[in-house]
């Protein structure tokens, strides 16, 4: 889920500050486009779409809670971050209440911003994936029937999964090689991430393993601190 290139809406109508913000996200390949205020903020994003939206919330003509209140009328999905140089609880909370995924107050350090973007961007990519309607899956040599919770290898006898075996290998399904966050299943399955959970979800990793040991090319990877990569390896004629 590389975020190179991704489209990011600056609204922002000090520019000076505008301008080294947008150089910044474009040196680290983010395609940038700046409007001055607000109005010309909802024309931009009324003419291309855009993967999330920086928006100041201070400006002359239309406001940056304006903005992104009609900014979500047109797309409920868009995440936006506001830009504040005031840190009072009623803006922050008034932010959050028209759609805000993050806050920012200014002054702040511009890699913070950038990590922010980068979670975001990529959490909103696996939601996307999630939510797919997807229920059949060919992993290696195993058939994979998510609503029957069927795990079955060539003409071998279908294994029963569990309904939390089952939601899990699904999640892994939809990642096969590439990382799915331990957050996101920890949050999408068990609705919680602590500890606990944690360690139960590491338990039914184990049994998957023990499920999926009849195809050698296929494995579950631990990637340390982020989650698991469901690997298959495609043989070679």
């Amino acid at each position: 889920m590389s975020e190179q290139h991704k489209k990011i809406l600056l609204v922002e109508d000090d520019p000076n500050f505008g301008t080294v913000l947008k150089d910044y996200l474009t040196m680290n390949d983010y395609e940038v486009t700046h409007a001055k205020n607000g109005m010309e903020g909802f024309e931009k994003f009324k003419k291309d779409d855009f993967d999330l939206c920086i928006l100041d919330v201070m400006m002359p003509y239309k406001d940056g809670f304006t903005l992104a209140k009609e900014i979500r009328e047109k797309n409920t999905e868009v995440p936006i971050i506001f830009l504040t140089a005031k840190a009072m609880k009623e803006d922050v909370l008034r932010g959050y209440k028209v759609g805000a995924d993050d806050y920012l107050n200014k002054p702040f350090d511009s890699e913070v911003l950038l990590m922010k973007i980068h979670a975001i961007i990529q959490r909103k990519a696996s939601e996307t994936v999630t939510d797919s309607k997807q229920f059949e899956f060919k992993i290696g040599n195993f058939d994979l029937n998510s609503k029957l919770r069927f795990l079955k290898l060539n003409d071998e006898d279908p294994i029963k999964l569990s309904p939390k075996e089952n939601e899990l290998l699904r999640l892994l399904a939809l990642h096969e090689n590439d990382l799915m966050p331990r957050e996101l299943a920890l949050t999408k399955i068990w609705r919680d991430d602590n500890y606990f959970t944690s360690r139960s979800m590491d338990v039914y990793i184990a049994k998957l393993r023990k499920y999926l040991k009849g195809d050698p090319n296929v494995e579950i990877l631990n990637i340390h601190g982020e989650g698991f990569r469901l690997v298959v390896n495609i043989q070679k004629a």
